[in-house]
């Protein structure tokens, strides 16, 4: 069993609630990349990480959601370094910075209204572009 990843002071991630997989990586690595398991999948549930309230869970949902299974599990995986233990250190620190950015909420958006120099703008690009136009037409060759 894993050791549970404290994020905050309420917030973590159990031991439970991950399974770990050593698989052999690929790439370079001569010979040695044949012979030893070093990457590491780490599958997340995520309706066991405790104290995340409902509208950062949605957030985490969101941010992961390319990278879940069929059973609505996160896959993730690390092949930073040569050896297991520090790829799973690796997997368990994107687990970590992952939940805490799902914890912070976005701040909505106040729409503003254009300046004064930016409608000044787009009517003379407009003017340039319909002027470009205007020169492409029919030509009087007589």
């Amino acid at each position: 069993m894993l050791e549970p990843i404290q994020i905050s002071d309420t917030v973590r991630v159990p031991g439970t609630a991950m399974q770990m997989k050593a698989v052999r990586a690929g790439g370079p690595g001569g010979q040695n990349v044949n012979k030893v398991s070093s990457k590491v999948e780490l599958r997340v549930d995520l309706e066991q990480i405790e104290g995340l309230d409902p509208g950062s869970l949605e957030r985490l949902r969101h941010l992961v959601r390319n990278q879940t299974d069929a059973e609505g599990h996160w896959l993730l995986t690390s092949s930073l370094t040569r050896d297991q233990a520090g790829n799973l250190e690796d997997a368990r620190g994107k687990v970590a910075k992952a939940v805490k950015a799902a914890m912070v909420a976005p701040i909505p958006r106040r729409p503003t209204r254009p300046t004064h120099g930016s409608k000044l703008r787009r009517v003379a690009a407009k003017k340039i572009t319909g002027a470009r136009k205007q020169a492409r037409g029919a030509k009087d060759w007589d």
